[in-house]
């Protein structure tokens, strides 16, 4: 795990990466140490998101995640983890937004892997845990990150917490931002348009669920 940049703590960016991936039995075999990364977290509210998940993570057992895991971020199309899915679904304007990622890799000497879609959230905050430049594509994305709360919280899933967490280490939404998220909510991810396989969700193409598992 990472270290704070603030102060030496671990990174919660990192942390979060780490559970918003699919959980295989390391993440289970893990608990104490993450429980541990958990509370040096900061802030505070991310702390207690964080123990939260935590739990839950450790009262179900291990099938019963992964089932909900796939229920979840798979069959769900609001809660894609993918950080332009919300407000562009498979139109251009996603394409040009998945460049700005890229782009943004590449000024840092930033090389992730290409199993992935460069706005895949784990993907981004590993980025973030990294430096500001991570920090400051998580803030670009502020609205999006909301919707995907947003939606998560809806579904009444445990994983909003996490994302919830990731939320507290950023800006409050601004006007401009609110008025973006007020406008995707009420219509929910732009519909499919002809040519555009190689911008959506590696799960709704083939059905095999988000690219974590591959």
């Amino acid at each position: 795990m990472s270290r704070d940049r603030a102060g030496g703590a671990v990174d919660p960016y990192k942390l979060a990466s780490v559970l918003l991936q699919y959980p295989t039995m390391a993440l289970f075999d893990g608990l104490d140490h993450l429980d541990a990364v958990a509370a040096s977290a900061s802030p505070k509210p991310a702390r207690d998101a964080f123990a939260r998940f935590l739990g839950w993570l450790r009262a179900t057992q291990p099938t019963e995640v992964a089932q909900h895991y796939v229920e979840t971020f798979d069959l769900r199309r609001r809660c894609a983890l993918y950080l332009t899915y919300y407000r562009y679904g498979d139109t251009r304007k996603r394409g040009m937004a998945m460049l700005t990622f890229k782009a943004t890799y590449r000024a840092a000497g930033y090389d992730p892997s290409e199993d992935e879609l460069p706005d895949y959230l784990p993907l981004v905050l590993d980025f973030a845990a990294l430096g500001p430049r991570g920090e400051r594509l998580l803030r670009g994305h502020r609205a999006d990150l909301e919707l995907l709360r947003r939606a998560l919280a809806e579904a009444g899933t445990p994983y909003a917490d996490v994302v919830a967490a990731v939320c507290t280490r950023l800006p409050r939404l601004g006007r401009r931002d609110m008025a973006l998220v007020r406008q995707a909510w009420e219509k929910g991810p732009p519909e499919e348009e002809v040519g555009l396989e190689p911008f959506a969700p590696p799960g709704y193409l083939d059905g095999s669920g988000t690219g974590a598992r591959r």
